[in-house]
């Protein structure tokens, strides 16, 4: 029987701004003392009221069945129904019985989502709900020679999160995309790490082959190796393929998941590719 998720209500205690469009908010609430991590790029369900209206989240069945809790999440009324998106935790704090999320705060004020639109006034006090953790992609080898992370800003905290796992003596490269230099983050980690980042120029996410350019020139080790793409949907197809194709990376040596997709929400409904991503996922 798989472990029930975690439903419960968050309450945010502190924010910051890491760069000019990543808040982090620390949140505390009463169910997170069963807590349990998952993963470096675990990920949460987040709910935000509509309107300024109660939050209605359905609770989660006992044996763990996230898609009948999903399908009873879908017959709540529109008008009740919270808005979902799903977040990276980037720091579980067991110690005091809080979790930290980095938002990244897409658009301008009038055209942000309600997650992004949210984060960006957020104040102490002020409450959401939380369904999860979830692993967004489990398939990782321990014993790997060498790690290659790949993403936009959507996945720096997952990331940072497998980087700071990293001991002495592991050897990783990072091919990251943001708008700007502004938008650059540094890690600690105890392993030896590369960074590349890749800069829009202070736009918005487009089809700049420029990270492409980046995997592509990034000289990998010897050995059998672990690579982990994350972002906008189309993006990390095309690495995907560039990593396969081109590269001759066992495919089940890549781990990858669209975090979101460029004209669509997630509230809309899944696309073929969305469909064939996450079929190929689970080879």
């Amino acid at each position: 029987m798989s472990r029930p998720m975690l439903s419960t209500e968050l309450r945010a205690v502190g924010a910051t701004y890491l760069t000019p469009h990543m808040r982090r908010i620390t949140f505390e609430g009463p169910g997170l003392a069963d807590f349990v991590s998952v993963a470096p790029d675990q990920q949460v369900k987040l709910f935000f009221a509509r309107n300024g209206g109660a939050l209605a989240v359905p609770a989660p069945s006992a044996d763990g069945d996230v898609s009948r809790w999903y399908r009873d999440y879908l017959a709540l009324p529109e008008s009740e129904r919270p808005w979902m998106r799903s977040y990276t935790v980037r720091h579980h704090l067991a110690d005091r019985r809080q979790i930290v999320i980095d938002f990244v705060l897409h658009g301008t004020e009038s055209d942000m989502g309600p997650a992004s639109r949210w984060a960006a006034a957020a104040c102490t006090g002020d409450v959401i709900w939380m369904y999860g953790p979830a692993a967004s992609r489990k398939r990782a080898r321990e014993q790997a020679a060498w790690r290659l992370f790949v993403g936009d800003e959507t996945a720096l905290p997952a990331i940072g999160a497998f980087l700071e796992q990293l001991v002495p003596g592991e050897r990783a490269f990072v091919c990251a995309e943001v708008a700007d230099a502004a938008e650059e983050q540094r890690w600690r980690s105890a392993g030896d790490v590369d960074v590349r980042w890749v800069h829009r120029g202070g736009g918005p996410p487009t089809n700049d082959p420029a990270l492409l350019h980046a995997v592509r020139v990034t000289r990998l080790p010897g050995g059998e190796g672990f690579a982990w793409v994350a972002g906008e949907a189309s993006l990390v197809r095309a690495v995907r393929r560039q990593l396969v194709d081109e590269r001759g990376i066992d495919k089940r040596a890549v781990a990858f998941t669209g975090y979101w997709r460029r004209h669509l929400s997630q509230d809309d409904a899944f696309t073929t590719e969305d469909i064939e991503d996450r079929t190929a996922a689970l080879e």
